[in-house]
């Protein structure tokens, strides 16, 4: 839900009791304590009706997952005409129908592992989304990228409140627009290429960020969905960095507080900001990975105790 007071039109709500269940355990001196843990669950994903896969998911926006998982795979096409997105919460099954009729049995059956968590495969061609393609002219200035990455890391979000997640953000210039979280960092890139294919919004002006590390899989979808600037706080692979130098994708990597390390597409950075102005990124931003570390935070040595 946004806030009048910033520019996001789709935001975390970490506060959505559907998202999170507290449960109790005990930490590594046997205290007992309790934690927020994320839920998940499989949602089946229909094209027409042809069922195409079940991703585990957190559950929200349900509808946004499909189209962009069926885009991101090529299965929906985007001058495709999109004549329902049916959900059944009970089932928790969306079926996608469109006016071209499709079948993907031969598709389905060539799949490839992929490092991708909490979906696994992508179908088809891996490569087929780089070919002939042409990033449109953009520039990223530092001064955006220090006060984009800030606004995010400090927007109340699952990530901050349960761990176990990865959230993906679409930004103008230093302005966050749509921020999706999900327990796969591909789910969450999909929730937002499914946002922006439903409501037409343009990508030659975009920024695309995400807590998740820069494979292969994650510069082919922001080429696929047409965005230029691709941003990470997480590290690279080689075969990323590769491929984003091959279609021309500005890709930033290791983005926390005042440091980052550009990889491919350069020539797009104005350095506009002074480092030297940006403080270090606070611990308590810091992912939560371990009960250890939120009990640390409870007598105020972690990321939640490491001050206001």
């Amino acid at each position: 839900m946004a806030s009048p007071e910033d520019d996001y039109l789709i935001r975390p709500d970490p506060l959505d009791p559907r998202l999170t269940e507290r449960v109790k355990g005990i930490d590594q001196t046997g205290a007992a304590i309790e934690t927020s843990v994320t839920v998940e669950r499989a949602l089946t994903i229909f094209l027409n009706s042809q069922e195409i896969v079940t991703a585990m998911t957190i559950g929200d926006h349900p509808e946004y997952l499909a189209l962009g998982y069926l885009l991101n795979q090529n299965m929906l096409k985007v001058d495709d005409v999109v004549t329902g997105v049916d959900y059944d919460e009970e089932l928790f099954v969306v079926v996608v129908r469109t006016k071209r009729k499709t079948n993907y049995e031969k598709k389905l059956k060539k799949k490839v592992q992929t490092s991708g968590c909490a979906q696994g495969t992508a179908f088809g061609d891996l490569m087929e989304a780089l070919e002939n393609v042409t990033l449109p002219a953009a520039e990223l200035r530092t001064s955006w990228l220090y006060t984009l990455t800030h606004k995010i890391n400090t927007t109340p979000s699952l990530y901050l409140e349960a761990g176990a997640i990865h959230g993906c953000v679409l930004a103008v210039e230093d302005r966050p627009l749509v921020y999706m979280e999900d327990v796969g960092r591909h789910n969450a890139v999909d929730k937002i290429a499914g946002w922006m294919f439903k409501y037409k919004v343009g990508a030659a002006d975009k920024i695309f960020y995400t807590t998740g590390r820069l494979t292969s899989e994650m510069v082919i979808k922001t080429v696929r969905m047409g965005i230029p600037i691709l941003i990470s706080r997480s590290g690279f692979t080689a075969w990323g960095v590769e491929l984003a130098r091959q279609a021309g994708l500005t890709l930033v990597g290791r983005a926390k507080g005042r440091r980052f390390v550009a990889l491919a597409g350069t020539e797009r950075i104005v350095f506009d900001g002074d480092p030297k102005s940006i403080g270090d990124e606070p611990p308590r931003l810091a992912r939560k990975s371990s009960l250890a570390e939120e009990s640390a935070a409870g007598e105020g040595l972690g990321p939640r105790g490491a001050g206001p």
